[in-house]
């Protein structure tokens, strides 16, 4: 007599738990640990400001005379606020059309080309070249400038068949170089008195900006930030690589292109409005991709933005509040961003 058959009832040993999902946050921990960074970011950024407005304000707080000061402050807050969304948005976009994660824009030149102009006026037109450069026409002048330098330089090196992104960053080092040595022989030509009035538009300063420029500058900080923002994703499929972003169906070229147009807008809009910070995009986009701890680019640009002005912001609440050293806040971000630079360089992990 034959047996009936046994049913076996297989149980998995792993229950799904729901912890991880596909996306750029996989897991629980992950989420939370970016909503915690988040959160941070924008209480030490709603704190520091509130600092820069309020703090060693000699008028009565809700006094008409408070909010005037205020008010005053308030254009340096704004200007701090543009330059950490353009220096940002436009390192990090950089790092990942050309596949790097220890180079800034400021390598395509444009703080070498900023400070050979400023140079020059002075060199050919003594220290009333200075004022001949302040104003809307000029600065608007001066960002057209350097966008249109850098456009043609990537439509010259990265269009044709063998055109090549690493040797648009060594011409652009050697155009920087070249820039940087000829403003350096004008310098050491000019009188003591003209040199001292120069080295204060060596550095990036929130003095330099002018309000008048704002109409100017806020509309291209915007609109170039929201473009970037909407090509997001395919910022995430370029990070990929040339050859597997061309295989997903996507122009590498023409992203490359599109991508860079609009770093070139960012950089010229901040070098042009506070002068040259070379390092500072380099030290915000490092940590930002450390604190985000991500690959898409919808969830790094937020910490990135928010980080630069936490890092500008508190830096000069510091230095002018309690040091009453304005002048050396510039030098410190520098100098900051520069050993973050040479850690990372230096490092045996990843970046």
């Amino acid at each position: 007599m034959a047996e009936a058959p046994t049913r076996i009832r297989v149980t998995p040993s792993i229950e799904p738990t729901g912890e991880r999902a596909s996306g750029p946050l996989p897991t629980a921990r992950a989420r939370r640990r970016y909503r915690i960074t988040l959160a941070v970011l924008v209480v030490l950024a709603v704190g520091f400001a509130i600092g820069h407005l309020a703090w060693d304000n000699p008028m009565p707080v809700g006094s008409r005379g408070f909010w005037i000061i205020a008010e005053l402050r308030a254009t340096t807050l704004l200007v701090m606020l543009v330059v950490a969304v353009c220096q940002a948005l436009a390192t990090v976009s950089f790092q990942t059309v050309t596949n790097n994660r220890i180079i800034t824009p400021s390598i395509m030149g444009f703080e070498s080309l900023y400070v050979a102009v400023q140079t020059a006026a002075v060199y050919f037109l003594g220290v009333a070249g200075l004022t001949m450069l302040t104003g809307v026409p000029q600065f608007v002048l001066q960002v057209a400038v350097m966008v249109g330098l850098s456009l043609a330089l990537y439509g010259w090196l990265l269009s044709g068949r063998y055109g090549n992104i690493q040797v648009m960053l060594l011409i652009g080092i050697v155009i920087g170089g070249g820039l940087a040595s000829v403003s350096s022989f004008m310098r050491r030509m000019l009188t003591p008195s003209e040199f001292d009035v120069l080295t204060a538009r060596m550095f990036g300063s929130m003095s330099n900006a002018d309000p008048d420029y704002f109409p100017v500058a806020v509309p291209l900080c915007i609109g170039a930030a929201l473009l970037l923002w909407w090509r997001a994703k395919r910022l995430n499929v370029v990070a990929l690589g040339r050859d597997t972003s061309m295989n997903l169906g996507l122009d590498h070229r023409s992203e490359l292109m599109r991508t860079l147009f609009l770093v070139s807008i960012l950089m010229a809009v901040s070098t042009a409005l506070v002068g040259p910070m070379t390092f500072f995009g380099f030290l915000v986009a490092t940590l930002a991709y450390q604190l985000a701890d991500t690959y898409d680019h919808r969830r790094v640009f937020p910490v990135a933005v928010l980080l630069g002005f936490v890092v500008l912001s508190g830096a000069y609440f510091v230095m002018t509040k309690i040091f009453y050293a304005q002048g050396v806040v510039s030098i410190i971000i520098e100098l900051i961003g520069g050993s973050v630079f040479l850690f990372v360089i230096l490092r045996k992990g990843r970046l």
